[in-house]
């Protein structure tokens, strides 16, 4: 039967042009659930950061003390959409159109239709999925090419809301909304989609919870609260956004436990990202500023989630990964924190946004009772990319070469085998400035850090850095180790050719890939030259 069942599944392996193999999962598939926090930086957990952190997180911690920590565990990027991308479908964001930046207001869908994501394929093995908290991912906004000026006006200021802006917005926001998350491998979706843009409002599926009628007053627009003015429900306040994810969760949580199918959860915090919305019961209980006192915040709905799982008796059968989109942003006080003695990134340099190691270098860790040992600490190179390979792992799943591209499974790593399990990775910047990583070595084909941090030498084009010995990145090597440079150089030109870093037969980027030290692309340069005949 076994021989049988073998080769049913080599037969219709290539069908599964666009979907993981459906192969038997293991008998007792454990629960899944992922808490992606937005900006929290490596040295803003305790346990992270001991000496220089001043940051109370007893729940991350406790997470970390009932499983593994990883210390060399990276965001794909130093800002937030091309890490979700990446994590959500194990493939680097600089794959797609997203070369730089983040996805842009009322931006389009960025995960394509057809791109399976680690909700998909949790789905594909009979689990019931949800994502609750920050999508930032685009969606598919029914807004009137005719209107759209009028439905995106951006006011200086206190404005009040014509007619004409309410008619529109009451149209669009009346509709269901395309390309969200239950169109991409989840059941359900409750969140704000970005909790500082608009519009300002729940949604629930495909739906706005209310229609937006207003331009959020500008008081909510100061003091690091939200950035950008647009339609807002009446009366709406930023404070409640958070406790309403940790209700979510954990009814979420409370209510597949008690059903026979195994549940992923993929939880995108929107904190301890702007605004800086504390709830009075933690304004000043971290004695530093309002970014801290979120950070504690953070931290106890993380703990509510995993009160949730313990409560309804999901705990021991429940992997949960923690970890953040990146770095933590230097606007929110970070001078004013070291000062005090809390180095939000730690011992790294850089902040949100570099392609320093402050920048994606972020709290990853696991616990999976029975599997991944308590207390213990993992060095090895592990990216957000890899959690696509682990699941599928996990689930017994065989990946066709189409989907994760960019993963390398860490089950080996949870199970206490300290060895490598990927020879390299790629770490960009804001601007899509790349690190990469091979080993010990960080190889960056720009001067300084591609980012917001300007403390870093022009005059030196490459930088090469050796992590083992210098985690600051202080002592550029480029100069001294020409060959490293050229050969590093080389391996990161393959990966973007091959259109995959994982093995596997090569893919087609979406488009074409930027490259480093930035040069004009081929389809320019004919332009160009073209311009230039008589």
């Amino acid at each position: 039967m076994k021989s049988l069942t073998t080769l049913i599944v080599l037969l219709l392996a290539p069908l599964a042009t666009l979907h993981a193999a459906q192969i038997p999962a293991p008998a007792n598939r454990p629960n899944i659930v992922v808490v992606f926090a937005d900006d929290l930086g490596y040295g803003d957990v305790q346990c992270y950061n001991p000496d220089r952190g001043k940051i109370p997180t007893p729940q991350i911690d406790r997470l970390a003390a009932q499983g593994m920590r990883f210390t060399d565990g990276h965001s794909s990027s130093g800002v937030c959409s091309p890490s979700r991308y990446t994590l959500l479908t194990g493939r680097y964001h600089w794959r797609t159109r997203l070369q730089g930046g983040i996805v842009g207001l009322w931006g389009a869908p960025l995960i394509a239709p057809d791109r399976l994501t680690i909700g998909g394929l949790a789905k594909q093995h009979g689990y019931r999925t949800a994502c609750i908290g920050k999508w930032h991912l685009g969606w598919d906004w029914p807004i009137p090419a005719e209107r759209a000026a009028l439905f995106k006006e951006k006011p200086q200021g206190q404005a009040n809301a014509s007619d004409e802006q309410r008619a529109v917005w009451r149209e669009v926001f009346s509709q269901s909304i395309a390309g969200g998350p239950t169109t991409r491998g989840f059941d359900s979706y409750f969140g704000t989609d970005v909790p500082n843009w608009p519009p300002f409002c729940f949604i629930d599926n495909d739906r706005t919870v209310g229609i937006p009628s207003e331009f959020l007053p500008q008081r909510l627009l100061q003091n690091n609260q939200a950035s950008n003015q647009g339609p807002a429900l009446r009366d709406w306040t930023l404070e409640p956004i958070l406790p309403a994810l940790g209700d979510r969760a954990a009814q979420f949580i409370e209510r597949e436990a008690k059903t026979s199918e195994p549940f992923l959860l993929y939880m995108p915090l929107t904190s301890p990202h702007t605004p800086l919305a504390v709830n009075d019961a933690w304004k000043g209980q971290s004695g530093l500023n309002l970014y801290a006192d979120f950070v504690m915040e953070t931290d106890a709905v993380v703990g509510r989630v995993l009160d949730a799982l313990q409560a309804s008796g999901a705990a021991d059968n429940t992997l949960v990964v923690f970890t953040s989109d990146n770095g933590c942003a230097p606007y929110v006080g970070a001078g004013e924190l070291e000062q005090q003695g809390h180095y939000p990134s730690g011992p790294l340099r850089g902040y949100k946004s570099d392609v320093w190691e402050g920048g994606h270098r972020v709290p990853f860790i696991v616990r999976w009772p029975g599997v991944v040992q308590p207390a213990s600490v993992c060095g090895q190179l592990v990216q957000q990319a890899d959690l696509m390979a682990t699941f599928a792992d996990i689930l017994g799943a065989k990946l066709p070469d189409t989907v994760g591209e960019d993963s390398f499974s860490l089950l080996p790593l949870f199970q206490g085998r300290d060895k490598p399990v990927r020879d390299h990775a790629v770490n960009c910047s804001m601007s899509g400035v790349p690190g990469l990583r091979q080993g010990p070595w960080k190889l960056i084909l720009a001067p300084g850090s591609g980012g917001w941090t300007k403390d870093g030498d022009a005059t030196q084009p490459v930088q090469l850095y050796n992590l083992a010995d210098d985690l600051g990145e202080t002592k550029n090597l480029a100069a001294d180790q020409p060959e490293r440079v050229a050969e590093m150089k080389s391996l990161l030109d393959r990966l973007i050719a091959d259109g995959r870093s994982a093995p596997g037969a090569p893919q087609k980027n979406d488009v074409e890939v930027r490259r480093y030290p930035q040069t004009a692309s081929p389809a320019k340069k004919a332009a160009k030259a073209a311009a230039k005949k008589p």
